[in-house]
């Protein structure tokens, strides 16, 4: 067969082409509406019946199971769903993701979308170059519905030929007339061809083409489709490998759901096939079978140039041919439907068979990946953002937010540790406290870098400019709460100096330090209550501001009889100097505080 590499490079140019398109669209879609994908997931209930309608909508919204699938494991990863969520949610999608072949199937055989793909990037322009990010998302998702079609064109064009190479053909006849053998076969095509492109939308197209050109039967066509979901999995289970127990389970979840699925629908294979080609029948669309045996019926009359010509066009001119062709052509329409027939009631059985079993999966799931002993907190650092799971970066900040809920609960205890130390006797209680704190505050540095580096990886994505400013403001955040512990640490490191100083505070200057904490209390637990939140006003602005001015308030009035008492001499000068320093980092402290609350609720993010 004359196949050059030029023409390979061509065939995965055009698959590229495909898988572009599919992430352009996708993307822009998650920028137009992924704050409300975002609040749709995150308010997901124990109801598995919503879960999996809830993954139907998100995957027919952003063509992607595995978008859908990485977002699900993420959320596991976050805390915001349950295992058994998760399973349904996945569940849903793997009906979803569907669409992507009926759409194939309606506008990429029945008619030439190449002659409007062009026109819709003409007129996608303007709104690329759009000042309102909302037009320039629209601009995006159709440049990539466009592309995506563009693509499909290319693919079709640049397939090998196999009608003009026999021996070809007659190699893969060989290897479809083996009963369950060739449907192992093509299965195992189907799942190794899903894992290297990645995308089962993607090798559904391609599985599409072949069998609408008759290369293959429908039957080694429908196991292809089989394989494919399995090998779709592949993209989820890769992301959790650096996620938390759940995520992992998550991402076992779907993996098993889809296995399960496929042993059952082998063992019901030809009985199956029977009653999609009954219901395409039924609907009028015709037997998907028909164009397989008719290409088989042409080839024993015609030779390999003259059916390459049919199939082609190229003889239209001649009625005889023209019939022939229009005949293909109907049959290929039949058959690309008859797949997507297949792939949309396999999934919607396998969900209505396997929504029952959900804690089945559950405990499955508990069972292959236990829980890791010891330690509560699997990570001292990051526990809900994994760096393996950027491709929906628009819907990942929602980990971000739940990581920050984190950082700043975590530094909220340093103080109660700072305030236990304040009054601490024992030497060893004491150092083993202050040890606790350096811990806490080296904690503190790295998380502040690590959610650093999963915001600027995010920033390097796709994101509207309302999730970019989302990162920017974040990123400030952090910076903040990084400070908060630093101050924590330094009033520790105060303290520390005056019981080494052989220093000891009176019961008055005491309960003024703690009036102090009390202060900071109620600033950091009002951040912490902000920082809950998903909107923000100026209200939530104007308690921080008040608690800030009290805190200063009462550092000038403590700074103002710190020199009257010492003038009084009812403490010596180091002891003053010990003491005023752990009053100033409180209001350092206070001011960090409030830093962050103006961050969030200034830009109203």
């Amino acid at each position: 067969m004359e196949y050059s590499f030029l023409d390979l490079l061509t065939l995965v140019g055009s698959l590229g082409v495909f898988l572009y398109g599919m992430k352009i669209m996708s993307e822009g879609l998650q920028k137009i509406a992924g704050e409300r994908m975002r609040t749709i997931l995150s308010v997901m209930t124990s109801n598995r019946f919503l879960g999996v309608f809830t993954g139907i909508l998100i995957t027919a919204l952003i063509q992607s199971s595995s978008a859908t699938t990485l977002m699900v494991v993420s959320f596991v990863n976050a805390g915001l769903l349950s295992l058994a969520q998760s399973i349904s949610v996945i569940m849903g999608a793997n009906v979803g993701t569907t669409v992507t072949a009926w759409i194939i199937s309606l506008f990429g055989f029945k008619v030439d979308i190449g002659t409007f793909a062009l026109p819709l990037v003409a007129f996608c322009i303007p709104l690329l170059f759009s000042k309102k990010s909302t037009w320039k998302n629209w601009g995006e998702f159709i440049m990539g519905f466009s592309l995506l079609f563009l693509g499909l064109g290319f693919l079709k064009d640049s397939m090998p030929d196999l009608q003009s190479n026999p021996q070809i053909l007659a190699f893969l006849q060989d290897y479809t007339n083996m009963g369950y053998g060739s449907v192992f076969l093509f299965l195992m095509i189907g799942t190794i061809m899903t894992i290297v492109v990645q995308s089962s939308s993607a090798t559904v197209a391609i599985t599409l083409i072949m069998c609408s050109k008759g290369w293959i039967p429908f039957e080694m066509a429908t196991a292809m489709v089989l394989g494919e979901n399995i090998g779709t999995t592949i993209t989820a289970n890769l992301a959790a490998l650096g996620a938390n127990t759940n995520a992992k389970r998550a991402a076992l979840a779907h993996l098993l759901f889809n296995i399960f699925g496929v042993i059952w629908v082998l063992i019901l294979f030809y009985p199956f096939n029977s009653m999609i080609v009954h219901i395409s029948e039924y609907f009028g669309q015709g037997d998907p079978n028909a164009l397989f045996k008719e290409v088989g019926r042409l080839s024993q009359h015609y030779d390999a140039d003259t059916m390459s010509k049919i199939v082609s066009g190229a003889l239209n001119s001649q009625p005889q041919f023209a019939a022939i062709n229009a005949q293909l052509t109907s049959l290929s329409v039949v058959v690309s439907m008859g797949l997507a027939l297949f792939h949309t009631m396999f999934n919607i059985c396998n969900v209505l068979v396997m929504i029952w079993f959900v804690k089945f999966y559950v405990m499955i799931c508990n069972k292959l990946i236990p829980a890791k002993k010891g330690s509560k907190d699997e990570d001292p650092h990051l526990q809900f953002v994994s760096f393996g799971m950027l491709s929906t970066s628009e819907l990942n900040l929602l980990q971000v937010r739940q990581e920050v809920r984190t950082y700043g609960v975590r530094v909220a205890r340093m103080l109660s540790m700072d305030e236990q130390l304040l009054v601490e006797k024992n030497k060893e209680q004491f150092t083993s406290v202050f040890n606790r704190i350096e811990k806490y505050e080296n904690i503190c540095d790295r998380m502040e870098v690590e959610i650093a580096k999963y915001l600027n990886k995010l920033s390097e994505g796709r994101l509207s400019s309302e999730a970019k400013e989302e990162v920017r403001v974040y990123l400030r955040v952090i910076s903040e709460i990084e400070s908060i512990g630093d101050a924590c640490f330094n009033i520790a490191r105060g303290i520390r100096r005056r019981n080494e100083g052989k220093s000891v505070f009176s019961k008055e200057l005491n309960d003024q330090i703690k009036a102090m904490f009390a202060l900071c209390y109620r600033a950091i637990d009002r951040m912490n209550e902000v920082l809950e939140l998903n909107e923000f006003s100026t209200e939530d602005a104007r308690i921080s501001y008040d608690i800030e001015n009290e805190i200063n308030n009462l550092r000038d009035r403590l700074k103002l009889k710190n020199m009257e008492d010492m003038q009084n001499k009812l403490y010596e000068y180091q002891d003053a100097v010990y003491y005023m320093d752990i009053v100033d980092e409180c209001e350092k402290f206070g001011d960090y505080v409030l830093n962050v609350v103006q961050a969030l609720v200034e830009k109203k993010i």
